[in-house]
């Protein structure tokens, strides 16, 4: 029987506890033998990541650390050009046994755009698609085409993102249990994202 690997890209610009709490609810949700976090390149349909790729790539090996299911993949950031989803899952399975089988985690956000990404079909075709709970997206704003092919997690919402993080450090103000204190002290050690206060 093949592995069950759960694929997880975004900015993580930085990682923070949201994140690590829904990773760990697709683990079991999923029953995933492994859990990968890619840290997106250069996206299609946003502008770029603030810090760069090797340091958001620290944050999320420092974050997960000691975690058995979790691993890092460098696999985005490492190639040139704009990273798309469809090209990353084709690595992914390339790299993979023929009976292993992939789980693409994203959020409802993401979904309700999926028809706009890169051949959406391709992306189906490659990996069971696993949508995460978004504050203020429904499930009839997904596009019903996509709606049957995917698998729903009723996770929890909250509040805290990476741009309310970002903002935090911005106005010098304490982020602190927002992300894992290895990441918070690598953050102000680095001194990244402006306006870094004296605690992180």
């Amino acid at each position: 029987m093949g592995r069950r690997i759960g694929i997880w890209g975004g900015a993580f610009d930085p990682i923070h506890v949201g994140h690590l709490i829904l990773a760990q609810e697709a683990v079991d949700a999923c029953q995933l033998d492994q859990l990968v976090w890619i840290p997106c390149g250069d996206p299609p349909h946003k502008a770029g990541p603030i810090a760069s790729g090797a340091d958001r790539a620290r944050m999320i090996e420092l974050a997960i650390e000691g975690t058995e299911a979790f691993d890092l993949s460098s696999a985005e950031i490492d190639r040139q050009g704009k990273s798309y989803t469809a090209r990353t899952l084709e690595k992914v399975r390339a790299d993979i046994d023929y009976a292993d089988q992939l789980f693409l985690l994203i959020g409802a956000d993401n979904a309700v755009d999926f028809g706009n990404w890169l051949e959406p079909d391709r992306v189906l075709e490659l990996a069971r698609v696993v949508v995460f709970s978004r504050p203020g997206v429904l499930l009839a704003d997904i596009p019903p085409r996509y709606r049957g092919e995917m698998r729903f997690l009723d996770t929890p919402m909250f509040e805290v993102s990476s741009t309310a993080i970002r903002k935090r450090l911005t106005e010098r103000v304490s982020i602190r249990h927002w992300v894992p204190e290895s990441v918070r002290l690598f953050i102000q050690r680095n001194r990244l994202y402006h306006g870094n206060c004296s605690d992180g």
